[in-house]
């Protein structure tokens, strides 16, 4: 009984080993896109990894994966799209795991307008939000209808795309996401109609990966980060109305009809396997970049992504 008792208490004295805290940069501002960063906060599937994650929202959002870069955080989330760039930039980023699966990207247009498929915007005013990677979509999007960009005026509408769009400032968005920017023209009244450009001619490819610098990333840190995540994402799939609740609860801003309906459109767009990866998925977009000529070369496809949680 001595023995045990003494047993009990080295146990009690033994100091707690310290969590590993990592910095992890978001896109944009909170909202149900990062539902399995938020789920695995609130139902301590971080700290059961040994883990604790400072999860930023950036003032700028450009900038989380140039911090990551510059090691000024370990993770930040980011675009597929946007990774093949910057790799050809000479920036040391590789994406790590995937947090929204599909394209949320679409070329939207007003539900009762004359637009009723690409061929109509010809003469058209399109706003656009980000240059580069979207000119390349609506190129590739357009010509399957006889369409180029000479045909089209390019309006830059800096983020206020459903805004620009329902007063009649332009005919068209590229850029405006099928989860938001639809649900929020439906509530004000004004309903869109979205061309889903993997359908029109444009690879499909992961909107949402986490990025990290494979110069200075710690692999399991980051496999144990996404085995967090992975649990979170079964547990909204299994119970979306409870995770809903959960995710809602962290801030009162969430607590809104947008963000309701959006929470329901992106739950089945989430990875399921966030360290896995489609290796075809990102040579076919590294492959349509150079066709479109916005690298110059075709990168391997190691380069750009990797399963840190291979063996």
């Amino acid at each position: 009984m001595r023995t045990f008792l003494t047993i009990l208490a080295l146990l009690a004295a033994a100091p707690v080993q310290a969590a590993d805290k990592i910095t992890l940069l978001l896109d944009w501002f909170i909202n149900p896109d990062h539902g399995p960063i938020l789920i695995a906060e609130e139902n301590g599937y971080f700290a059961e990894q040994g883990l604790e994650v400072e999860i930023v929202p950036p003032a700028d959002p450009s900038l989380p994966p140039r911090l990551v870069a510059a090691g000024q955080a370990e993770l930040a989330v980011s675009y597929q799209p946007q990774l093949h760039l910057q790799v050809h930039e000479g920036l040391p980023l590789i994406r790590v795991g995937t947090l929204v699966a599909t394209p949320l990207n679409c070329l939207l247009v007003l539900e009762d307008g004359p637009i009723k498929t690409p061929a109509d915007l010809k003469g058209k005013k399109i706003g656009f939000s980000v240059a580069g990677v979207e000119e390349a979509v609506l190129n590739a999007v357009l010509g399957k209808y006889g369409v180029t960009l000479d045909d089209i005026e390019l309006v830059n509408v800096n983020f206020s795309l459903s805004p620009s769009l329902m007063s009649g400032q332009v005919d068209a968005v590229i850029g405006a996401y099928r989860n938001f920017e639809l649900n929020q023209m439906d509530i004000e009244g004004r309903p869109g109609t979205c061309f889903y450009i993997e359908e029109e001619g444009v690879p499909s490819y992961d909107e949402l990966i986490y990025v990290a610098n494979p110069e200075t990333m710690d692999p399991d840190v980051i496999g144990r980060f996404l085995a967090a995540t992975e649990k979170a994402t079964q547990y909204i799939v299994n119970n979306p109305d409870k995770a809903w609740e959960t995710f809602s609860g962290t801030a009162p801003e969430l607590q809104d009809e947008l963000n309701a309906r959006a929470w329901v459109d992106t739950l089945p767009r989430f990875a399921l396997r966030p360290a896995g990866f489609d290796h075809g998925r990102y040579a076919r977009f590294e492959a349509f970049l150079a066709e479109q000529g916005l690298v110059p070369s075709e990168n391997p496809v190691s380069k750009l992504t990797v399963d840190v949680t291979a063996k």
